[in-house]
């Protein structure tokens, strides 16, 4: 009896692991073939943000640090999609009876049976909910650019997913305290982009700036690849008109109008805020156009508009994206004089940006007809008083306490364990080098470790690393066959040098010889022999040779006398 007892008590303290299928989140789940179809259209599209993110940092960075920005948006897709399986979608909306307004419990690594009728609802839900997480948590990446420790990231990845679900939960879970309270964020400007933005700059703030970053003042880095950045931009842009439009949740009844406004005021915000970006950096930079401004303030419009986007009008829309704008260009360079190196702008564009979004959603909202997303509520400047006004207020301080405090502390316990910044001979060598052997040319990294080499042995593996975009083997090929012509070479021009040596010797012993024999006949020339009265030659000469008288050979004249 005691034994069932024991049994029946462990059984009821982990049913909290199962998931309740007598209640299910309305908001969550309540869908239905079309609407299903919508949101997993939008969550395959979100998840090519990912491309446009690790696109933009690559293009930021130096060209030595890519390939390991691009390592680490996969990792942020792998580890952290992973643990949100596990564990985070659970603590953000999880469904059992210890569920509170602070934390969700329960669907924890969640597989719905084939007969479990939300099967198709959960599916989506979780797709959904996945893709706005793996988004923010690799907004942090580009924050941590160019001296972070990659194995240090990836345990960081791993549980960064702490940091964004319980905020998440909080205000999309129906059991959330600040949801209950009436804050709305459609499409995440809080839990996505001010989270992710204030994680940006707690790490940026832990790991210090890059070494030298500040030697030549706070003006901003050359880019590593402008034409990256750009189409990272371009990609990004792409994935947030699904971002904010998916967020309606749907296109049946009235969601398909609203999901058709939030696109098209999703792009006014970005007009109005890449009007601001273009005369900022025109103005500043005496008439020539910097790359980072205009996508930064273009991005700081898109962030600043997603709290909101199907409750504003065209100037509203615009005139938020303008102030974004304004926020991202203005608190970037702020960032940097207070040393914070963020090389991608993380902590203005989505931390500042997405503080104002949740705040502009208490001034500017509108209550939309035939939803219930602001329970009735208007903004300040709509005539609905200053209530959402505060609760917008409350979300914002809660969300970048929680978001600086965890991120923080996350970071000092991996550091206890694995040091979380670079040491300073592989951040002068570059991660791309020492984390993954990829040995970019023409960037001065054979210079670097020419310089590091002596006294540090434990470089010595780089050097044998082959150069990025080679072929070893074809290379091995090369060299030989540059060998052998060398060899060939040398042989052809040592048989040239002997033969003219040789052709020198000759020459110079038949002009010897010559000499010799115009000199005999010189001195016998005046020799003559009388024969029946005729003055007889003993000797011509001939083609420079000494030849006896042919006259004396027919009479066999056996006189020798001529020869000295």
């Amino acid at each position: 009896m005691s034994s069932n007892n024991n049994s029946n008590e462990t059984s009821s303290f982990f049913s909290f692991i199962e998931r309740n299928k007598t209640y299910a989140t309305p908001g969550l789940y309540d869908l239905n073939l079309e609407d299903a179809t919508w949101v997993l259209t939008s969550s395959f599209i979100i998840f090519t943000m990912q491309t446009g993110f690790g696109m933009l940092e690559s293009g930021c960075v130096s060209v030595k640090n890519t390939v390991n920005i691009m390592m680490k948006n996969i990792i942020d897709v792998v580890l952290g999609g992973f643990t949100y399986w596990l564990f985070g979608y659970g603590l953000s909306f999880g469904r059992s009876q210890y569920t509170n307004p602070f934390v969700a419990v329960g669907d924890f690594l969640i597989d719905p049976a084939p007969d479990d009728p939300l099967m198709g609802q959960i599916f989506c839900a979780f797709l959904f909910q996945l893709s706005f997480s793996t988004t923010a948590t690799t907004i942090v990446s580009g924050a941590m650019a160019e001296r972070c420790n990659f194995k240090a990231y990836c345990i960081f990845s791993f549980f960064n997913t702490i940091v964004y679900c319980l905020p998440a939960g909080w205000v999309w879970g129906e059991h959330g305290f600040l949801n209950k309270m009436g804050v709305v964020d459609i499409a995440g400007s809080g839990p996505v982009h001010l989270v992710g933005g204030s994680s940006a700059f707690a790490s940026a703030f832990m790991l210090g700036p890059r070494l030298g970053r500040y030697n030549n003042g706070p003006d901003p880095l050359p880019l590593g690849n402008p034409v990256n950045a750009c189409m990272g931009l371009f990609v990004l842009w792409w994935g947030w008109l699904a971002f904010n439009s998916g967020s309606t949740y749907g296109v049946s009844g009235r969601k398909w109008g609203y999901a058709a406004r939030s696109a098209v005021m999703t792009m006014m915000s970005s007009f109005g805020g890449g009007m601001f970006s273009v005369f900022y950096s025109l103005f500043r930079n005496d008439g020539k156009l910097d790359i980072l401004d205009l996508i930064n303030g273009v991005l700081g419009s898109l962030v600043s508009v997603t709290a909101g986007c199907y409750l504003y009008n065209g100037w509203d829309a615009i005139a938020i994206g303008f102030i974004g704008s304004i926020l991202a260009c203005f608190t970037m360079p702020l960032f940097d004089k207070m040393k914070v190196d963020d090389p991608v702008g993380a902590s203005s564009v989505h931390g500042i940006c997405g503080l104002w979004g949740v705040i502009a959603v208490g001034f500017f909202a509108n209550d939309p007809i035939g939803l219930d997303t602001t329970h009735g509520r208007k903004g300040l400047f709509k005539g609905g008083g200053s209530y959402l006004l505060g609760v917008q207020t409350l979300c914002v301080v809660s969300l970048m306490v929680w978001a600086l405090g965890t991120t923080l502390f996350l970071l000092w316990i991996i550091n206890k364990f694995v040091p979380i910044r670079m040491s300073s001979n592989e951040e002068l060598l570059g991660a791309d080098l020492v984390e993954h052997k990829i040995h970019h040319n023409q960037i001065g990294i054979s210079r670097a470790l020419s310089a590091l080499l002596p006294g540090n042995d434990d470089l010595e593996e780089f050097t044998h690393v082959p150069q990025v975009g080679h072929n070893p083997g074809h290379i091995s090929i090369l060299n030989e066959m540059r060998l052998a012509t060398k060899k060939l070479h040398e042989w052809k021009q040592f048989i040239d040098t002997r033969s003219t040596a040789a052709r020198k010797s000759i020459e110079r012993r038949n002009s010897q010889w010559s000499a010799t024999v115009r000199e005999i006949a010189r001195r016998r020339s005046t020799k003559t022999e009388h024969h029946d009265g005729n003055l007889t030659h003993i000797a011509t000469i001939s083609d420079g040779k000494l030849k006896p008288n042919e006259e004396m050979n027919n009479n066999n004249t056996n006189n020798y006398a001529w020869i000295d």
